[in-house]
């Protein structure tokens, strides 16, 4: 579509990657690539905020000093993305979503993760406990990148990489599974990469 940002041409393929790390139709490369819907948001960290609304609709905010003091873990994971590529053992520092959901009496099944830029993704929540998902600030050491999805993005590894949503700002819980952007447009609900869940269908 024409409105995806593109800052990728295939270079950095490597042939030397363990076959049960790399999904079905992946390869695997050493470089990043880039690629997002829209313009890259410049958000300044002044005016960064997380709000989690529950499936009651209590809502709780954090800004970027309190992002900060929540406990941190850093973790080494393998990306997929749904154009193919796969970059292994690539290093993020984080709040795992488990810190978020603590104190949240009512998480509902599903969550709508919120961007700056109007981007959404939908995950089921069975997906974003359990050490599987974090709201990243920091990859490979170094504070994330506007291009990488940086004050903040969504980390969950498991999953292609568009549920992974960039400059996250929010996430909203509930018992009701509300497609988010690229789901609108056709691609799969889940995302498996093992399972090839590219698109809808899949």
């Amino acid at each position: 579509m024409s409105f995806i940002t593109r800052g990728f041409r295939g270079r950095g393929r490597t042939e030397d990657a363990p076959p049960e790390r790399v999904p079905p139709g992946q390869y695997a490369t050493r470089d990043f690539p880039v690629l997002s819907a829209g313009p890259t948001p410049r958000v300044s960290l002044d005016e960064w905020r997380f709000t989690l609304v529950d499936a009651d609709g209590n809502e709780r905010a954090w800004d970027w000093p309190q992002l900060l003091a929540l406990p941190a873990e850093t973790v080494t994971v393998d990306i997929h993305c749904v154009t193919k590529w796969s970059k292994l053992d690539t290093s993020w520092t984080g709040v795992a979503m488990d810190t978020f959901l603590a104190d949240v009496a009512n998480p509902g099944s599903h969550a709508l993760f919120r961007s700056h830029g109007g981007y959404t993704t939908n995950l089921p929540v069975a997906d974003i406990i359990d050490g599987q998902a974090w709201i990243a600030y920091q990859y490979e050491g170094e504070q994330l990148e506007p291009a990488h999805g940086g004050p903040a993005r969504l980390l969950v590894p498991h999953l292609y990489f568009w549920k992974s949503a960039k400059w996250v700002n929010g996430v909203e819980l509930s018992d009701d599974d509300r497609p988010g952007f690229w789901e609108s447009y056709g691609y799969h609900n889940y995302g498996d990469p093992w399972r090839e869940q590219r698109y809808a269908g899949d």
